[in-house]
């Protein structure tokens, strides 16, 4: 039996009629198999989708004929099989909602301004050469950081990348902005928007690691920078890179050590509860004690 994947993409370019695009995709999605969510708009694609390899090989091709997503770096990762519900493609004014979209400036080679890539072994000499001066900076809501981060990163006080705005907005970041700044987040397309936003507002060298923590953790497992588990949005809720991956989250019931997340069993909660085994275990732990509880960006992977 084939081994279930999930791939994991976007890429920014203009698109003039994305409703025609969202009946394309939907079409292809359906024509093999694949279960997952795709999001279309004038600023381009971003998709995380689940299915068998060959189906998805199938998709990706069909794909790559259009001629701007050509240059879309797929990334590839073990699924369950069961890691989405059904198929979704929706057309939306942002890619990701940062609520940007009248700030973000996109062309045929992608967003305008943003942070300079980095590919994973760039980061690493940059930091070796350049030591305190580089500030690994997480684009990423903050629940995200909970069981994986780059070490002695910033981790901005954020619930939904909407928040991101106001924090650069605050002034709590202002002392950075001399400083190099290495954005990362899941797959890199949260990074493409939040390093534009970064140089519209000051700072004054910003990266971006090239196809996020996923390439990163490929390229070094648990041997560089990152550490921890890696928060999936699809019902995988995790992944790690190598065996030997640090567990950094805290049960919220007890402090022991734990990566996994639960969802809130109170349906009107869109919450998410970091438990250890033996709490789980006990059902009076299963609703979450937050006193606000916003819904969570549900988006995809970037």
């Amino acid at each position: 039996m084939a081994q279930p994947k999930i791939i994991l993409f976007y890429c920014f370019t203009p698109i003039k009629d994305p409703e025609a695009f969202r009946l394309w995709q939907t079409a292809l999605g359906e024509q093999f198999n694949l279960k997952g969510r795709i999001i279309i708009s004038e600023h381009g694609i971003n998709g995380t989708l689940g299915g068998e390899m060959d189906d998805l090989k199938r998709y990706i091709r069909k794909t790559k004929e259009f001629k701007p997503f050509k240059k879309i770096d797929f990334k590839w990762s073990s699924g369950a099989g069961n890691d989405f519900p059904r198929l979704s493609v929706k057309v939306k004014p942002e890619l990701v909602a940062f609520g940007l979209d009248q700030e973000l400036k996109i062309d045929k080679h992608g967003v305008v301004g943003g942070g300079k890539h980095l590919a994973p072994e760039e980061v690493n000499k940059l930091v070796k050469k350049r030591g305190d001066e580089v500030v690994f900076f997480d684009g990423r809501n903050s629940y995200e950081a909970k069981i994986g981060r780059f070490k002695n990163a910033v981790i901005p006080n954020v619930e939904t990348t909407k928040d991101f705005v106001a924090e650069l907005d605050s002034g709590k970041y202002d002392h950075l902005k001399e400083k190099a700044i290495v954005t990362y987040c899941t797959g890199g397309i949260r990074c493409e928007i939040l390093s534009a936003a970064m140089k519209n507002r000051g700072f004054k060298e910003v990266y971006q690691i090239a196809g996020g923590i996923v390439r990163y953790g490929e390229t070094f497992p648990d041997d560089g920078y990152w550490e921890g588990s890696l928060y999936t949005f699809d019902g995988r809720m995790t992944m790690d890179f190598s065996k030997n991956a640090k567990v950094l989250g805290e049960c919220e019931k007890c402090g022991n050590k734990t990566k996994q997340f639960y969802n809130c069993e109170v349906q009107s909660c869109h919450s998410l509860i970091l438990l250890c085994e033996k709490c789980f275990s006990n059902s009076n732990n299963l609703s979450c004690t937050h006193e606000k509880n916003k819904q969570l960006d549900s988006e995809m992977v970037g």
